[in-house]
């Protein structure tokens, strides 16, 4: 599933909470500062998002359009992406994840 400037795949997860793996390459942005902010706020909607989402693994990757984008921006598109993934996982999907 993804959205203009992430690309997430969910997986079924055996821990007991949900957690995340980023993917920011340097296809993004070539600078390091740049990619850690990305980063920064992918983290940080995770965090405040946790516990609406169900125990899975997601993989958030960064497409290069996310280095033009305010912080604001991300943060909503983001959200986004935690509620439809949480909606997937509530209706019984079994998750975009590569086995």
């Amino acid at each position: 599933m993804g959205s203009a400037n992430f690309s997430a795949q969910v997986g079924s997860a055996e821990a007991a909470e949900p957690r995340l793996g980023l993917a920011v390459s340097r296809r993004v942005s070539k600078r390091a500062v740049r990619r850690n902010r990305i980063k920064r706020i992918a983290r940080d909607s995770f965090r405040r998002h946790r516990t609406d989402l169900p125990p899975c693994d997601v993989l958030v990757i960064a497409r290069a359009s996310a280095d033009a984008q305010d912080n604001a921006s991300l943060h909503a598109e983001l959200a986004t992406l935690w509620r439809r993934i949480a909606a997937l996982n509530a209706a019984g999907g079994t998750g975009t994840m590569r086995g």
